[in-house]
């Protein structure tokens, strides 16, 4: 399901126009990205996105086989939760 489908599922369940299902969708994705950035966020039922942050080390270019340096970065981790991952 891309984002324009999921806009559609959204508008048929709640009675909403296109238009008023895309904004909700945008502003649920704005407040999970600001979330997250802020520490975390736990969505009982659904699952949780937290920040995790990877250290700097060595890789190899798969092309060449030499050595690289890889930088620290931080990602973000969903863990599914237990309802989510039990429909699954």
């Amino acid at each position: 399901m891309n984002k324009s489908e999921l806009i559609e599922y959204v508008a048929k369940q709640t009675d909403l126009t296109k238009r008023g299902a895309e904004d909700a969708i945008n502003a649920t994705l704005e407040g999970i990205k600001k979330g997250t950035k802020k520490g975390g966020i736990q969505l009982v039922g659904f699952g949780s996105f937290n920040v995790v942050a990877r250290k700097a080390r060595m890789g190899r270019n798969p092309q060449t086989g030499q050595a690289i340096k890889i930088r620290a970065s931080k990602s973000v981790k969903f863990r599914p939760g237990k309802d989510f991952k039990g429909m699954l």
